[in-house]
């Protein structure tokens, strides 16, 4: 029960990856907020998963929502310990001139801005208590990008880079800052970044990936629980890879 007693708030919470992680941190003791734009599918995982899990829905792009998130969270659980930027969107697949302006902003909006937005209504009250710890879902993409996810693969950059500065910034503070690279995974982005899902598609994409599978939901609960359990302490401002050697 290595997050007992801790509470946590995680974004994209209701599917994929931020799925995976909310059912780990759940069998590891804590208390959890799924936060999702899709407030029937957070409902249904909150049902499913007990007195211990509950639903808000949240679009993190927007300030209004993302404080009305926090201060929910608040009023439930008293204390925020545990912060999970996991939602996230792609373009389809397309010459970087290609994308459209309304891709781009909504990229954006959601993989860049909603890391700021949170911050703003959480970090005052994790200095206040002078713990705390915020990981950022960031992507291998951001790391050794692919082509024609250019606008996305540059999302996950800013997200690296803004998982650093915050870290060193916020340490002194007891607040820790790390991020997850994983690399594309059994989730409803999968077809976004392969431009089709087809056995061809997949083998090529599993072609680039050493271990020779996807990232799935487990692989990364069990990475994020670790990442903010006590056990990593000392460990802050690291943008670890969940790829099966893809960066290498």
């Amino acid at each position: 029960m290595r997050l007992q007693d801790k509470t946590a708030i995680v974004t994209g919470g209701a599917s994929g990856f931020g799925a995976g992680i909310v059912r780990k941190f759940l069998a590891e003791g804590a208390r959890v907020m799924i936060a999702d734009i899709n407030g029937d599918g957070a409902v249904a995982l909150a049902a499913e998963l007990g007195e211990s899990a509950i639903a808000q829905t949240v679009d993190v792009g927007d300030g209004a929502s993302v404080q009305a998130m926090a201060d929910a969270a608040l009023a439930a659980f008293g204390q925020v310990d545990i912060l999970v930027n996991n939602a996230g969107i792609s373009h389809m697949p397309s010459l970087l001139e290609d994308v459209s302006e309304a891709d781009f902003d909504r990229v954006l909006k959601v993989n860049v801005k909603s890391v700021y937005l949170t911050a703003r209504a959480l970090v005052p009250h994790m200095k206040s208590r002078g713990t705390g710890m915020i990981l950022n879902v960031a992507s291998t993409a951001g790391v050794s990008p692919r082509p024609n996810l250019n606008w996305y693969n540059a999302s996950k950059g800013w997200m690296i880079t803004a998982t650093r500065t915050m870290a060193v910034e916020l340490a002194p503070e007891g607040v820790r800052v790390n991020a997850l690279n994983p690399v594309a995974g059994e989730t409803p982005l999968l077809k976004t970044f392969m431009g089709e899902d087809t056995p061809e598609m997949r083998a090529k994409f599993l072609a680039t990936i050493p271990i020779g599978r996807f990232s799935t939901p487990e692989d990364m609960g069990n990475a994020a629980c670790f990442l903010c359990s006590d056990e990593a302490s000392m460990i802050t401002g690291v943008c670890m890879e969940v790829d099966g050697g893809r960066c290498i």
